[in-house]
């Protein structure tokens, strides 16, 4: 009688430590194995301000001022003062790339616009929600990743266009014509803005601020944002060439500087603050399995909850 109170204690106790369990160590356990993701410094006060702010000066300077501070004749006009083209090898190697007939320039000049300023912001964004949610990033984290993303690209465009107004350098399509047709262009106030490729800049300014701002986080298969968006910016400084409106060394600065943006803003102004668990409420909760107790009649349940 004694033996078999003591053989069913001991099954009792065996089945509570194994129901137990999971709540104790193995919960310390899961917590430490979790992946952590990282806070990092924003302030919406101070980074609507920057990124609202950046966007109305560019918005503005587009829409309203171009004509007036957009330089009427050309500062970096690739010509010698008696009218010898100056043009360097590089971009005259570069403009090979240049459709031949009008109607595939205009082609090129349509499909940089869609994708540089409708596809390419858009995957951008739809890859960073992507990747948190793969992350069980907190919620608040996109709204914050895509405020980071903008004000990068914001900043950069401004710079851009800034650079634009001071430089003053013709277009392709508008060097090769002769001077009493260069006032008849579709778009005068545009003739001299050649240098740098805002469209290249704006999209690796986009893509590499995105992909930054994940590597700051510790999201997983960050690596997607690289491999599909830095192919989609350089098809658009290809197009852009393509479109004859602009020269290769343009679209190479545009690529870089925007990418200069890309990393420094989000570095600069947004660093690491501190580290907070994946979202367990996004985890499965019912991973549960029955696990028996040898020699006894009973079961315990393993698993996180």
């Amino acid at each position: 009688m004694l033996r078999t109170v003591r053989s069913s204690f001991s099954s009792l106790v065996l089945g509570l430590l194994l129901v137990v369990a999971p709540s104790t160590p193995a919960l310390a356990q899961a917590a430490e194995d979790a992946p952590r993701l990282h806070e990092l410094r924003f302030d919406w006060a101070r980074d609507s301000v920057i990124t609202g702010s950046a966007a109305v000066l560019w918005i503005s300077s587009e829409a309203f001022f171009k004509s007036d501070l957009a330089p009427a004749t050309c500062r970096w006009c690739d010509r010698a003062p008696d009218g010898t083209d100056t043009l360097n090898r590089v971009d005259r190697w570069g403009r090979g790339l240049a459709g031949s007939t009008e109607a595939s320039r205009h082609r090129a000049g349509t499909w940089s616009n869609i994708l540089g300023f409708g596809v390419l912001p858009a995957g951008v964004m739809g890859l960073q929600f992507a990747m948190g949610r793969a992350s069980d990033s907190p919620d608040r984290f996109f709204a914050q990743d895509a405020t980071i993303i903008l004000e990068s690209a914001m900043l950069a465009t401004l710079a851009n266009q800034t650079v634009k107004f001071l430089v003053g350098r013709e277009r392709p399509f508008v060097h090769v014509l002769p001077e009493d047709q260069k006032g008849l262009t579709e778009q005068p106030s545009d003739n001299n803005l050649s240098f740098y490729s805002g469209h290249t800049n704006l999209a690796f300014a986009l893509v590499v601020s995105a992909g930054t701002v994940a590597a700051l986080r510790g999201y997983e298969h960050q690596a997607w944002i690289w491999a599909v968006g830095l192919p989609l910016a350089t098809s658009v400084g290809l197009l852009r060439m393509g479109a004859d409106k602009h020269y290769l060394t343009d679209v190479a600065t545009g690529a870089l500087l925007g990418a200069a943006f890309g990393v420094a803003v989000p570095l600069l102004l947004h660093g690491r603050t501190g580290t907070v668990e994946a979202n367990a409420s996004r985890r499965s909760s019912s991973a549960a399995r029955l696990m028996p107790v040898a020699g006894a009649r009973m079961a315990g349940i393993s698993g996180v909850f």
